[in-house]
């Protein structure tokens, strides 16, 4: 028995011997995933077919807006001012090496082929070319500008173009995620994506009226007149200009709202130009030192410094001095506020504004007239 028991252990130590010589040296001989050479088994994520979207991803809303968003070039047999305002030099790809050239971006608001793009990317062109995402080329053709909002409408003709849905300007808050689309340096059609960091951002001197969208999505020479979306993918605003010293992006750019653009693109497609009010006055903000000029006590409107001879607000009455709190029903309470107010009235129709005049209330009727043609040594 005891003979037995001695071979049987010897057996078990030669089995266990052989066992851990073959797991080390040749593992896969067993089955078992070997460390040295041969394959590793890993855990890999499921295969995504392109329907679910990865969690945080704007890959739906850059695909819905994209395709509308076009690349727009332009010559120019006059050489460029070399005096453009900074503000504009580098959405023109102003670089001195040529003049006579510029890029920017558009978007593509109707299938019929109308484009909205900024007025300072088109201004002055012999020869406007339009890039589709998909490559195909077409010539723009200028359908009407307005330099006072520095919005620009063009016109391709070509079959099945897409078009960018509208969204609502007026829904955006301060922190809403967007995405500015547009054809930097000229590079190609790029992406970003920010936040909205401001609104109703004015006195900036970039344009007559301004009401922008801030946003630090990058924007940066060439993305002018492209598109600002929410992250569905619909149309906010039109990128126009960048606060930069370095003509690079620094976190601050400004969008011209859709509110503001589907005024001025339904003014021009159907009249060919924007026609606003006006009175013929210098508005000014109600500062310390004018009060103190005019001896005005109130806190609330816009005074008045000047006002244009035989223009409609000298024959109806208005001075300098005075204070223009209501136009119509809409109260003043800056510049901005006053000019859009006018800007909206209808010429030929007269109507109310409330005042102050020497500490006194008052009202007058003034019928305004068309506002002129911006003089293009102004901008």
């Amino acid at each position: 028995m005891k003979r037995y028991w001695l071979l049987f252990s010897q057996t078990i130590t030669v089995l266990l011997a052989a066992y851990f010589v073959v797991a080390t040296l040749k593992p896969q001989w067993l089955g078992a995933p070997s460390t040295r050479g041969g394959t590793v088994s890993l855990i890999e994520a499921a295969s995504n077919s392109g329907q679910d979207t990865p969690v945080g991803s704007f890959r739906q809303a850059a695909q819905k807006a994209s395709v509308a968003v076009v690349s727009i070039s332009t010559q120019s047999a006059r050489q460029a001012n070399q005096s453009v305002d900074p503000w504009f030099r580098f959405f023109n790809n102003d670089q001195g090496e040529q003049p006579n050239g510029g890029l920017g971006s558009g978007v593509i608001v109707s299938p019929s082929g109308y484009i909205l793009t900024n007025n300072h990317v088109i201004d002055d062109a012999d020869e406007i070319d339009v890039v589709l995402q998909d490559g195909r080329h077409a010539s723009g053709k200028v359908i009407g500008t307005d330099p006072d909002s520095d919005l620009a409408v063009l016109k391709i003709e070509l079959d099945n173009l897409p078009a960018i849905v509208w969204g609502n300007s007026e829904n955006v808050e301060v922190g809403d995620q967007v995405l500015a689309i547009g054809n930097p340096f000229g590079v190609g059609q790029t992406v970003t994506a920010g936040i909205v960091s401001a609104l109703g951002r004015n006195q900036l001197g970039i344009n007559t009226f301004e009401n922008f969208i801030q946003t630090d999505a990058a924007i940066n020479p060439g993305n002018s007149g492209g598109a600002l979306v929410d992250t569905t993918g619909n149309l906010l605003g039109i990128n126009t200009a960048i606060y930069s010293q370095s003509g690079g992006n620094m976190g601050i750019g400004f969008a011209i709202p859709v509110s503001t653009a589907r005024l001025v693109l339904d003014a021009i497609v159907k009249d060919g130009k924007v026609t606003r009010g006006w009175i013929g006055v210098e508005p000014n903000e109600l500062s310390a030192e004018l009060k103190e000029t005019f001896d005005v006590k109130t806190d609330k409107g816009v005074i008045i410094t000047g006002v244009l001879q035989n223009g409609p607000a000298a024959r109806a009455g208005l001075h300098p001095g005075d204070v223009i709190q209501k136009v119509g029903e809409q109260p003043v309470n800056s510049v901005s506020e006053l000019l859009t107010a006018v800007a909206a009235l209808t010429p030929g129709t007269a109507t109310k504004f409330m005042l102050e005049r020497r500490n006194q209330s008052l009202s007058l009727d003034i019928t305004p007239g068309v506002r002129p043609k911006p003089q293009a040594a102004s901008r």
